[in-house]
């Protein structure tokens, strides 16, 4: 694999999605009195935010009607009775506040030391633009990234090629010298994959096994593949 390129995503394959996700809604909780049980509430909430975000990704629904519907959702289905002011008050102060923790995805920060000086790296995500700035700059690794592309400003989402197709031009990177690491089959690895990237599927959060790419459990053993 002769790669001179490498593209990350951020959310659950360099930044701990999950991890900072929780920390906020304990945050939250507390904030608003809210007596709710962090884990009963992860449980519910993680695959609702999943279900949101692929809807989101493929363009059915705004960011505006992701960020309520996905709250809205879970309070309903735990029976916990909140306000649509109060779920909008906690919609905004999620996103505000979920920058501010910096967990990253162990052996994250390792990676990103190794191959600085060997590769240009860019980073490609349909996060929000501010916020995943946010993210980059409060967990310290926006100094690895030679370029941010997102989707918001972008106007598309991966996996449409359009967004790869952009990030390529405007890097002045080729297809076959360039790499996409991530953690999403369908938004990282077949999205890269239609434009002619090469990929590493980074799997740890239940997503499966497939013979499309190279598949990695540790972000570690990518320094032994390339």
């Amino acid at each position: 694999m002769e790669i001179k390129n490498i593209f990350f995503d951020l959310d659950h394959t360099l930044w701990d999605f999950e991890k900072n996700s929780a920390l906020t809604f304990e945050l939250l909780f507390k904030k608003y009195n809210l007596d709710i049980d962090l884990n009963s509430f992860l449980v519910v909430y993680v695959p609702i935010n999943l279900k949101y975000w692929r809807l989101y990704r493929n363009e059915v629904i705004s960011k505006e009607y992701l960020r309520y519907n996905r709250l809205n959702d879970v309070f309903k289905k735990l029976n916990i009775n909140v306000s649509s002011d109060l779920i909008n008050k906690i919609s905004y102060d999620y996103i505000e506040n979920l920058p501010k923790f910096n967990y990253l995805i162990d052996g994250a920060h390792e990676l990103l030391l190794y191959l600085k000086n060997k590769y240009r790296l860019f980073l490609i995500t349909n996060g929000f633009r501010n916020v995943q700035a946010n993210k980059l700059k409060n967990s310290g690794i926006d100094i690895f990234f030679d370029s941010v592309y997102d989707s918001e400003s972008i106007g598309v989402k991966k996996p449409n090629p359009l967004i790869f197709n952009h990030a390529l031009k405007d890097s002045n990177s080729i297809a076959k010298e360039s790499l996409m690491i991530g953690d999403s089959f369908e938004a990282d690895i077949l999205g890269s994959l239609s434009v002619g990237m090469n990929a590493i599927h980074y799997i740890n959060f239940g997503e499966k096994e497939h013979d499309k790419c190279i598949i990695v459990n540790n972000l570690i053993k990518i320094k032994d593949i390339i």
